[in-house]
């Protein structure tokens, strides 16, 4: 059976290779290997969900299902004072987005956790580019699970395909948090906010 990006200690073949991205007025160097998510490029959605953040981002972010790394190391380029826990249930996607922050001269906490199993504590933001192959009941989990660990008023910030079911993530976010709404569009990808 394939393995997925979301499996716990991937067994593929290495196949590491380097690249740059520019995002935010700043190139950014990526390592990635076999056996994790978008491992030759940063991908669209990704990249679209950490433009479309808001200016007013501030405090602690959590990075959940984080992979390489690739949004907690755009999100720092552009809000540096915030404060971000990257959370991956893959032990080499998780050492490979260590790697990256630390390649980019910035910061970030990691914690190994299949979904939030082992976070601790609580956010004032939650981004996620969550792994829609994983199936719905585990990325509805995911949204709930993103609630609980946010302050009043915090936010979850989440990118998802139309054509993979965004129109009916955002039908149950809106029933789930106080306001969900669409605040992108771009490419088939939509970015949705939703705030506690």
């Amino acid at each position: 059976m394939a393995e997925h990006y979301y499996t716990n200690a991937p067994t593929s073949e290495h196949e590491e290779r380097s690249f740059r991205a520019v995002f935010a007025g700043r190139v950014l160097a990526f390592d990635t290997d076999a056996g994790v998510f978008s491992k030759q490029h940063v991908d669209p959605g990704s990249e679209l969900l950490c433009r479309a953040l808001p200016e007013d981002i501030a405090g602690d972010v959590l990075d959940m299902g984080c992979g390489w790394g690739a949004m907690t190391v755009m999100t720092l380029a552009r809000f540096p004072k915030v404060c971000v826990t990257m959370a991956d249930v893959n032990e080499r996607a998780l050492a490979l987005a260590v790697s990256n922050v630390e390649k980019n001269r910035m910061q970030a906490k990691a914690i190994l956790s299949d979904g939030f199993e082992k976070v601790e504590g609580m956010f004032d933001a939650v981004i996620t580019n969550p792994p829609i192959r994983a199936g719905k009941a585990v990325i509805y989990k995911m949204f709930e699970d993103a609630k609980a660990h946010l302050h009043e008023g915090g936010r979850l910030f989440l990118v998802i395909r139309k054509q993979q079911g965004a129109p009916s993530a955002l039908k149950f976010l809106k029933e789930l948090y106080a306001k969900a709404e669409v605040i992108e569009r771009e490419g088939g990808y939509w970015i949705i906010q939703c705030t506690k």
